[in-house]
């Protein structure tokens, strides 16, 4: 049985965390099948402080972890993640 993993990234302030966020991700970049990043608007045209990053992966599931363990290290951003069995 093969397992498709999607981690949901909350990112409550992207000024503050964004750099330390991408630094995990880009580390792990070789386990990252798929990346989505959605940003929080407050009006129509203006950026709000927040995002959403759903990222798919992929690779060794001992990887995954790793990313996971790193990505819940950074304060200011919440994760979760959804397990498909195929």
């Amino acid at each position: 049985m093969a397992i498709t993993r999607v981690l949901g990234i909350n990112v409550s302030d992207r000024v503050e965390v964004a750099a330390s966020v991408q630094k995990v991700l880009t580390l792990y970049g070789c386990s990252i099948r798929t990346r989505l990043g959605i940003n929080d608007t407050e009006d129509e045209g203006h950026c709000g402080s927040g995002g959403l990053i759903l990222i798919e992966l992929s690779g060794d599931p001992l990887e995954w972890e790793k990313l996971e363990s790193e990505l819940r290290k950074i304060e200011k951003i919440e994760v979760n993640k959804m397990d498909f069995v195929r």
